[in-house]
């Protein structure tokens, strides 16, 4: 008998077909992979097995058993729990209560908390997924991935029968991975189903032994993985074959004399020491290293997001003055892509229209206020550019798929036509089709004259886009190479910390 079955499920959303009749079954103690592009109805199908959104038809049942559709805590309840892409946490609460929250532990006749109890199981839950972080830190000053974590150790200790796991490697370091991997496998010997939803192609022929793929809200087939190539799965995917030019394929143009930014001693205690860089005019410099490694942390300070503690940074032959903001560095031509998109890349109650354009918002108006039809001009334009699937213009944010979300947090800066790009993580979350839109998109800006500073966790995109490559370790550049003599061991052994290091 199946663990999970779902049985011909739809859903719209007004006008919007999100599922059609799709039917998945996962087995107990199997990882079942869920694959398709951004928009393919993925998030709603996980919506409607985790309890938090009800279908128009059909039926989902658990050991044959109807599940309470629309309930998300009677949902977990009987066993069925769903680790989201974004993390939901409570920032202000620590890692401790965050794992408790809603299911405290008591004594004494439920007179007291069980601290002790609950604080030593939420350290044999970290610590099984690898992470040494203080429990006692507010989860809202973690990292991405530390916060992914964490929400992975909530739904640990549900002891689920049934994993859905949602993009859980976007955010999360080579190390945290192999930890999560190794969770994953205890848990299918143990005899749960987990439900594995990856762009990382990589990820679900290692992982999985089934995939199920869903192409524009309907199920496109069910294979073992054993039976299917990359091609073959990219092509039900998208319904066309992907290309994947080579990097050799890029033209290499020659440097200007004159950096578009320099970067001298730069410091933030405890984060990052003594860095120097420079980017000139269409070059894309890939910053590499590992998630914790200061890489985002040094793309926030050169856009103005935070302080550094020494250092100076030049832009266009101007150096930037201490305590500059990020109005000064928006004004002289600087755009940024967060990592976190949901929290600092866009407003996600406001529409497509409102967030494709907040940035340009001075340049849309004038002294009797907005310019409505050229706002609207530009936001039309910017949603054929970049290939976002909404309704209209007028849709809010918080409803697109994430990779959606992912290509307006990029499109609002591109009608700017930035100097300088700062892209962290650009395609974090986004499918592989769109992968190849956003890589075009990077060149693109790059043919144009833009300089781009590229930070990605993912080898095979830095190694693609870059012409060079820094990677960081501890906070510190360990090493600079050109893209066309770099390899993955290469960035590799320079990211990790030599062992006397990672000791002290």
């Amino acid at each position: 008998m199946s663990a999970l079955q779902a049985k011909q499920i739809s859903r719209s959303y007004g006008g919007t077909r999100a599922l059609s009749e799709v039917s998945i079954e996962l087995l107990p103690g199997s990882i079942h992979a869920l694959c398709g592009e951004n928009g393919a109805g993925k998030s709603t199908l996980i919506k409607i097995l985790s309890g938090v959104e009800t279908p128009d038809s059909g039926e989902v049942t658990l050991n044959g058993q109807p599940i309470p559709l629309g309930r998300v805590h009677a949902v977990e309840q009987i066993g069925i729990v769903a680790v989201h892409q974004e993390p939901v946490v409570f920032p202000h609460l620590n890692t401790v209560d965050n794992l408790f929250v809603g299911r405290e532990q008591s004594k004494v006749g439920g007179l007291w908390l069980n601290k002790k109890g609950m604080r030593e199981q939420a350290c044999q839950i970290m610590h099984s997924l690898g992470e040494t972080f203080s429990l006692d830190i507010p989860v809202g000053q973690l990292s991405l991935a530390q916060r992914q974590m964490v929400s992975m150790g909530r739904a640990l200790l549900q002891e689920c029968r049934i994993l859905i796991l949602d993009e859980p490697t976007a955010s999360l370091s080579a190390r945290e991975s192999k930890s999560l991997f190794a969770t994953m496998d205890r848990l299918q010997q143990q005899g749960v189903g987990i439900l594995y939803v990856s762009h990382r192609l990589e990820e679900v022929f290692q992982l999985a032994q089934q995939v199920t793929i869903l192409r524009d809200g309907q199920c496109a087939g069910t294979q073992p993985t054993s039976s299917l190539s990359r091609s073959e799965l990219i092509r039900m995917m998208v319904g066309r074959p992907v290309e994947n030019p080579s990097r050799q394929q890029k033209k290499t143009k020659s440097k200007s004399d004159k950096p578009i930014l320099k970067i001298r001693g730069m410091r933030r205690d405890p984060v990052f020491q003594d860095i120097h860089l420079e980017i000139h005019a269409g070059e894309i410099l890939g910053l590499s290293g590992l998630v914790g490694a200061g890489r985002s942390e040094i793309a926030r300070a050169i856009f103005g997001l935070d302080p550094v503690d020494e250092g100076e940074i030049w832009f266009e032959g101007r150096c930037l003055p201490e305590g500059f903001t990020i109005q000064d560095t928006m004004a002289m031509g600087m755009a940024m892509v967060p990592e976190d998109r949901q929290r600092e890349g866009l407003v996600l109650p406001a529409s497509v229209e409102d967030n494709l354009t907040l940035p340009s918002l001075i340049e849309l108006s004038g002294w009797m206020g907005m310019h409505r039809k050229p706002r609207h001009e530009a936001s039309r334009s910017l949603i054929e550019q970049m290939g976002i699937k909404t309704a209209s213009r007028a849709s809010s944010a918080q409803s697109l798929s994430g990779g959606n979300q992912q290509k307006i947090v990029l499109g609002k800066w591109v009608y700017r036509q930035p100097r300088l790009f700062i892209l962290d993580e650009p395609t974090r979350g986004v499918d592989v089709g769109a992968k190849e839109e956003v890589h075009r998109m990077i060149e693109q800006l790059a043919a144009g004259g833009s300089a781009i500073l590229l930070i990605s966790s993912d080898m095979p995109e830095i190694l693609r886009l870059s012409d060079r490559i820094l990677t960081l370790c501890q906070g510190r550049i360990k090493g600079e190479i050109a893209s066309h003599e770099a390899t993955q061991e290469i960035l590799l052994q320079w990211a990790l910390p030599e062992e006397r290091d990672a000791l002290s």
